[in-house]
Order: structure tokens, then C-alpha cells, then sequence
């Protein structure tokens, strides 16, 4: 007997067994309940959420003879015949491989002949957007006005290679990465049914590898099965996958955190002569980092246990939200830069030594967390320095003051904008902690009806403003806030007072006369 892969064998045969996207399925089963199931859908997504598993059961379920709650029986003649791939129905494509006019030229001479055994011919049409210029042309016509007996589902990973023309005859369904915890509840599922034993911190860690993909999620389980044994623990996936142990991440970390390069080299070695892949530390260096980050804003993490949370807990004591920033940043660049290297190694190690390097931090963040006897000595050196020097250093201090003042009467001159706690919620919770963490101390203002104002009264650093004016930033402030307001607003960054806009002086004169003609009062506007 052949073996069926894992994702294969628990594929989903109904639309309840769709895990994550009910918002879809809900939808689906009450257009065949109705009986107005449309002509052309388009199912778009991440990999391995269910689109090819929704438009499997959907095929079935407008072709059933017995169709229960607008889901297939999987029992009559058609779905078996379906379910076996012997009807000649329900036709599957993957448009990576059929791209070409002459393949879709195939499909528009077939449309005009009636279904053989079904009530409908189906084409599922997988990845889309992998088809030519000239398929999606000879597509158009056929997805325009198809026959009555003829229902089109295509599926793809990137909506926005698909013409316009295309998208506006479907109906559009967008399916979301699957939470872990939908993951782990059907992992559950499936090792109870494969008598398969697996600890609690396993599908978690599984859940999180996958990064919302099912199918990941049971390639990683199939994975740690291949030598027959049934029992899989954190530690099991973590050498299978080439995860370095938590002990030696957290040490790493540590090492960054006390700019102790020796303790970092050492704890970088003992991973890599055990054979751990680079990417794959740096992966898991970027997201304990990440993690560290926001137990300190929100001091809640849930995939640790005490022991774990503990060091983090110590660790996000000895550091400032602005170097755990630097460090996410820095390392994030890095994983670029390693993509197109021959010398990963060499990069990697010269990186590590930089992060532990106190002195380039200091020129990359400008709040950084050093020990207190180190500050104490920086104020005393200014002792040594002459009158002139410290008159200039005074000036300094006083302009900026005079700055955060001026920037603090501005603004007030403008409506804040009430629902700012709101967004900024709204930013932490949907995982924007960098975003959230340099928004803490920002005003939001009203500058006119479509655009909203950040203000920085206290001031912002170099680093919070790269930050803040990249324009994917940028837009999903925006984003936010069009939605708390209901309508489409701008943002607007404020450095300073002569970033503000200057108020329309004839227009405040004009809606002064305005109302004292409305209260017949006898008024003269004096420049």
C-alpha cells in the first residue's frame, strides 16, 4: 500500500473541517444553501491556509446529489467519483506549469460541452497569477460569460499579478494566515488519530515554525515521524528542525545586552559545531530579542514557561525599547545581507562582535543602556572642559528647551485627536511593536479634516524617526487611523514648529464676519 502524506490524508472533505477561515466558509455554504452560487471565485491567501481545500469542497458541494446544509455528502456517486479524481468534471490546473495561450485555449473549446456525470464543469485553476499576459487574455472572454453549466475557482498567493480585468469578474475571497491555536487544536486532532503522542510544548513550537500554514504545520509533524518513532517532544523538533537550544539564545542575547563579546563568541561556537544552520539562529536570536521587547511594553508572553520568562523578565530589566530596537534592526539587515553572501559565516561572527561593541552602539542609538557608573563619569568629564565650551553646551540644553516649548504652544492650538490610545492599542496588538514603542510619547493632532498630525513634544531620536518614516510604517498608521475615523486620513510627521501648518488668516477673518452677521453684531477686523 502506497503511503499518503499527512496534509494529504486529514485534507479537509467538508467546509466545517476548514480550519481559521469560517468568514469564508460560512459565506460559501449559504450561497449553496440559496442557490446562488456565482459563475467565478478567487480565492487568495498565504500558502497552505486552504484555498485549494475550499475550492475541492466547494467543486463537490454544487455537484452533490445530496447536499446537506449546503455542505457535499461525500457519499453520493458524484462526490465519490470527485473524491477519487475519476470525474472528468471537475477539472484541476496549476497554472505554474499551464500558462501558455494554447492551455487556456483548451479550456474556452471545452466550456461549450455539457458535463458528463455533474451538474456543473468546474475549473480550479491553482497559482493563478503564474499565467501569461496573453492566457489571461484568452481567459477573459470565457470568465466574462461563461455557460450556465460552467463554474470557474481560481486560487493564488499574489492577487496583485492578476489584471483588473480578471479581478473584477470574481467574487474575491481572502483567506488569513491560521492562528496557532487553530493549528495546534487540529495537530491534536490529527495525532490522536494517528495514535501519535506529542507534548503541549511541541505543538506550540510546530505552530510557530509553520507561521499560520497547516500544511507547513503537518510537513514539520510528518517530518519527525520518518524514523517510526511516535513520541515527539520541543526538543525533538528543535534538532530536527536545526533550532539551537533556548539556553544558548538566551546567553547570546545576554551577551549583546552587557557588551560581553567573549561570552558571545563562545556561546555562538558551541551552536554552530553542533551543526546548527545560520539562518536558523539568527532567526531564533532576532525573535527572542523581539520577544524581550514586547514582554518589556506589555509584560505578557505566553510560549514560555517560568523558568524561560523569568530570564526574559531579567534580561528586559537591563535594557532600553530603543537598543532592543537598534538589535532587532541591525540583525534584520543582516539576514538580508547573508541571502546573496558566499561568507555567511564571517559576516555573522563580525556582526556579533559589533552588537557586543559599546562603542559603535553609542553612534547608532542615541538612548542606550549603559551602567550608572559609566554615566556618572561622563557628567564628571565635563568638569575638564573650558568656560567657553560649557557656555555652548548650556546654550545648547537651553535652545532645545525652548524648542520642546515652543513645539508644546503650537500644538495646542489644534485639536488632539481623542482615539489616539485606541490606535495605539490597536498598533501593539496586531504585533507593530516598533511602531508602538516610539509612539508612546507622541501627540496626535487634527490638522484638518483629512490629515492627522505626530507630534514629539519631548522630542524623537534618529532611530524612532527612520523607524516611523519608512512607508510601509507610514501607511499602516494611516491605515489605523483612517479606520478609527471611518474615512481615509492622511498622516503627517511633525518635527518641528515650522512643520506645522500655517492657518488661512482670511479664512478665519471670513468665519469671524460670518458669525457676527448670523448675531447681527456690528464688528471691525483690525489687522
Amino acid at each position: 500500500m502506497s503511503y499518503t502524506a499527512l496534509y494529504r490524508k486529514f485534507r479537509p472533505l467538508k467546509f466545517e473541517e476548514i480550519v481559521g477561515q469560517e468568514h469564508i466558509t460560512k459565506t460559501l455554504r449559504n450561497q449553496i444553501i440559496a442557490g446562488r452560487v456565482g459563475h467565478a471565485y478567487l480565492f487568495n491567501g498565504g500558502r497552505g491556509t486552504g484555498k485549494t481545500s475550499a475550492a475541492k469542497v466547494l467543486a463537490r458541494a454544487v455537484n452533490c446529489l445530496n447536499p446537506v446544509d449546503g455542505e457535499p455528502c461525500n457519499e453520493c456517486e458524484i462526490c465519490k467519483a470527485a473524491l477519487s479524481g475519476s470525474l472528468t468534471d471537475i477539472v484541476e490546473m496549476d497554472a505554474a506549469s499551464n500558462n501558455s495561450v494554447e492551455d487556456i485555449r483548451s479550456i474556452r473549446e471545452e466550456v461549450n460541452f455539457l458535463p458528463t456525470l455533474a451538474k456543473y464543469r468546474v475549473y480550479i485553476i491553482d497559482e493563478v497569477h503564474m499565467l501569461s499576459t496573453g492566457a489571461f487574455n484568452a481567459l477573459l472572454k470565457t470568465l466574462e460569460e461563461p455557460p450556465e453549466h460552467v463554474k470557474f475557482i481560481l486560487a493564488t498567493t499574489e492577487p496583485q499579478k492578476l489584471p483588473a480585468t480578471i479581478l473584477s469578474r470574481c467574487q474575491r475571497f481572502d483567506f488569513k494566515k491560521i492562528s496557532n491555536d487553530n493549528i495546534i487544536k487540529r495537530l491534536k486532532h490529527i495525532s490522536n488519530e494517528s495514535n501519535i503522542e506529542i507534548t503541549e510544548g511541541a505543538l506550540k513550537l510546530i505552530a510557530i515554525l509553520s507561521e499560520g500554514a497547516m500544511r507547513d504545520a503537518l510537513s514539520i509533524l510528518e517530518r519527525c515521524l520518518q524514523d517510526g518513532n511516535t513520541n515527539i517532544d520541543e526538543d525533538r523538533i528543535k534538532d530536527l528542525v536545526g533550532i539551537p537550544k533556548l539556553t544558548y539564545i538566551n546567553a547570546i542575547v545576554k551577551s549583546f545586552i552587557e557588551y560581553n563579546v567573549e561570552e558571545a563568541i563562545k556561546s555562538v561556537d558551541i551552536v554552530i559545531n553542533e551543526g546548527k544552520d545560520l539562518n536558523n539562529l539568527l532567526w531564533e536570536i532576532i525573535k527572542y530579542v523581539k520577544d524581550i521587547l514586547v514582554f518589556k511594553v506589555t509584560g505578557e508572553l505566553e510560549i514560555y514557561n517560568e523558568n524561560e520568562l523569568a530570564d526574559i523578565k531579567e534580561l528586559a530589566n537591563k535594557v532600553s525599547k530603543e537598543r532592543l530596537l537598534y538589535i532587532i534592526t541591525d540583525l534584520s539587515k543582516l539576514e538580508n545581507d547573508m541571502k546573496w553572501s558566499t561568507q555567511k559565516s564571517i559576516l555573522f561572527q563580525v556582526e556579533i562582535i559589533k552588537l557586543c561593541s559599546e562603542n559603535i552602539i553609542e553612534t547608532r542609538v542615541e538612548t542606550v543602556d549603559k551602567p550608572k557608573e559609566k554615566r556618572t563619569k561622563t557628567v564628571d568629564n565635563t568638569q575638564n572642559i573650558d568656560d567657553s565650551s560649557k557656555k555652548i553646551i548650556e546654550a545648547s540644553k537651553e535652545s532645545n528647551n525652548k524648542d520642546n516649548i515652543s513645539m508644546a504652544k503650537a500644538i495646542s492650538g489644534f485639536n488632539e485627536v481623542g482615539a489616539w490610545k485606541n490606535i495605539l492599542n490597536e498598533l501593539r496588538t496586531s504585533g507593530k511593536i516598533m511602531m508602538y514603542s516610539n509612539l508612546l510619547k507622541a501627540k496626535a493632532i487634527e490638522l484638518n479634516d483629512m490629515t492627522i498630525g505626530v507630534s514629539f513634544p519631548d522630542g524623537i531620536t534618529a532611530f524612532g524617526k527612520t523607524i516611523l518614516e519608512k512607508p510601509e510604517n507610514l501607511n499602516e498608521l494611516s491605515r489605523v487611523i483612517s479606520m478609527e475615523y471611518g474615512k481615509d486620513m492622511k498622516v503627517r510627521i511633525i518635527e518641528n514648529v515650522d512643520s506645522l501648518p500655517k492657518k488661512d488668516q482670511k479664512s478665519e477673518d471670513a468665519l469671524i464676519e460670518n458669525m457676527a452677521n448670523d448675531l447681527d453684531i456690528p464688528i471691525n477686523i483690525i489687522e
